[in-house]
């Protein structure tokens, strides 16, 4: 049993696509006992959200005049195979924000500096009653930078892209791997490039490379240290 050895333990979990963020940080949170906080389902979600409205996804203010009239939740999955569950004004969504539409649609929506700000306000509210971890892509540098451990995870192009492929084709969605490694190349350029909140690595950020770990490897990796860094018992 780990015992965490302050009032509020804060996780940040930053990298680029299909690095092994969600799953393993869905698991750490599990491990710990604490609140997992999915930033990209969030991201989803307004994609959803505009697309649902017929908003051009390329055009900032339409959608961030939407998004203030609108509300974002996550809870705590309902079902085995999710990581959370994700609300739009009261309507569980979760279901509908993994088709290649949306996932590509949040990293057009992720470059505005607008609808970062109104979701990195929910996010930095909900760390200050909640122990959490926290994944996404400008957590360690924005929405916590002075989390008690902060990680860049990351993996090669070739294993993320096999990683993607796998979660699309259990989708029943067809795709190359070839064409993964290019979207996901351009994703990554987008990401790190974008004017509002890059993805970067954070100056104190401990890497991670999970290329070659599984899910319960990368998470005792991070356990581990927890305890060496004394945050855990």
């Amino acid at each position: 049993m780990i015992k965490i050895r302050k009032k509020l333990l804060h996780i940040a979990i930053d990298g680029p696509v299909a690095a092994g963020k969600s799953i393993g940080a869905s698991r750490l949170a599990k491990r710990l006992g604490i609140l997992y906080v999915y930033t990209g389902a969030m991201y989803r979600a307004v994609a959803y959200l505009g697309l649902r409205n017929g908003l051009d996804l390329e055009k900032e203010a339409p959608l961030v005049k939407l998004l203030k009239k609108s509300k974002i939740e996550l809870k705590k999955p309902s079902q085995k195979d999710r990581v959370c569950d994700v609300f739009l004004d009261g309507h569980d969504i979760t279901r509908k924000l993994f088709s290649p539409r949306i996932h590509w649609g949040s990293s057009q929506v992720g470059v505005f500096s607008e609808v970062r700000k109104e979701l990195v306000k929910i996010q930095k509210n909900i760390s200050k009653n909640h122990s959490v971890v926290m994944e996404g892509r400008d957590i360690t540098t924005v929405v916590l930078p002075q989390a008690d451990l902060k990680i860049y995870m990351t993996a090669s192009l070739k294993v993320r892209a096999k990683r993607r492929l796998k979660d699309l084709k259990n989708s029943g969605v067809k795709t190359s791997l070839a064409d993964l490694m290019k979207k996901i190349e351009k994703r990554d350029k987008q990401d790190s490039k974008r004017k509002a909140s890059p993805l970067k690595i954070a100056a104190n950020a401990w890497i991670l490379d999970t290329s070659k770990l599984t899910i319960l490897e990368e998470v005792e990796a991070i356990v581990k240290k927890l305890l060496k860094m004394g945050l855990v018992e």
